[in-house]
């Protein structure tokens, strides 16, 4: 989660010089060449016919949708904001366990996640006079993210942490041509800018942070038992929200630590209640 975080910042960083498109393929090249070489490394074979399973076809699309829109979100609303929002992910995965892959889901578990979508609610702000609707891509790349996480889950044995990391920045690469393509269809031309040094160097470091996050997540979600895991998202917020105030100068309110409390108390609901032993009625 500290390696998303640290991504998410020099993603934004890259975004404030490249177009949104560029940024996203550019990351998304470089980060499947990393783990294609990985690959080759180890004498994995990357592409077979399973990769067209259905499983992994809609993980992929899934992965395109939380890719595109949550980067959306970090380049044109405030980080803390985004990464607030995000963290509804795990109340989201623990349904998506319980529903798809039988996992026991008790009363507390069930009010984590009424908790924690009451928290987000209070992010977002919907009535508020300061609402902004571009608060809604964090939302859709939430629920992207939630997908994907459950398809890695069910994804085939036999593909292994670099195979997944390499379709997985693939998908990235194909958000980041989507984007492009749509933004030239607007403006009547597919514009493309020459990184300059900074740009280059934000990009190179959220490819390296993030392979070794999306490593290290698609590792925890292939050994462990999914609705044990998905909790430690909630420390997200902490690099989040602290990466917007330090590196962007982003502050927040009453009403923003009020909703980063509740999602994070519910995040701790579902940390207890995977720690607790439970009744065979539960």
């Amino acid at each position: 989660m500290a390696g998303f975080a640290l991504e998410d910042s020099l993603v934004k960083i890259a975004a404030r010089g490249l177009p949104p498109g560029e940024v996203l393929l550019l990351l998304g090249l470089g980060g499947s060449c990393v783990f294609a070489l990985l690959a080759r490394r180890d004498g994995t074979v990357l592409l077979s016919a399973d990769v067209l399973s259905r499983t992994l076809c809609v993980r992929a699309i899934f992965e395109v949708i939380a890719r595109l829109f949550y980067f959306l979100a970090v380049a044109l609303t405030p980080l803390s904001s985004a990464t607030a929002i995000m963290q509804a992910t795990p109340v989201l995965v623990v349904l998506g366990a319980s529903v798809f892959f039988g996992e026991r889901v008790g009363w507390r578990r069930w009010c984590a996640v009424a908790t924690g979508l009451v928290g987000v609610l209070i992010v977002l702000r919907p009535t508020a006079t300061d609402f902004s609707p571009l608060s809604l891509l964090a939302v859709l790349g939430m629920i992207g993210f939630a997908g994907r996480d459950l398809a890695s889950r069910a994804a085939p044995a036999s593909f292994g942490i670099h195979r997944l990391g390499f379709l997985g920045f693939l998908a990235i690469a194909l958000a980041g041509l989507i984007y492009t393509l749509w933004e030239g269809l607007i403006q009547g031309a597919t514009v493309f800018a020459i990184p300059d040094g900074p740009a280059l160097a934000a990009i190179a470091g959220a490819t390296g942070v993030g392979v070794l996050a999306y490593a290290a997540l698609m590792r925890s979600l292939r050994t462990g038992e999914i609705t044990a895991v998905a909790p430690f998202r909630f420390t997200r917020i902490f690099f989040g929200v602290g990466a917007g105030v330090l590196f962007f100068d982003e502050r927040l309110d009453a009403v923003m630590l009020t909703g980063c409390a509740i999602v994070l108390a519910a995040g701790l609901l579902v940390a207890w209640d995977v720690r607790s032993p439970r009744p065979e009625s539960d």
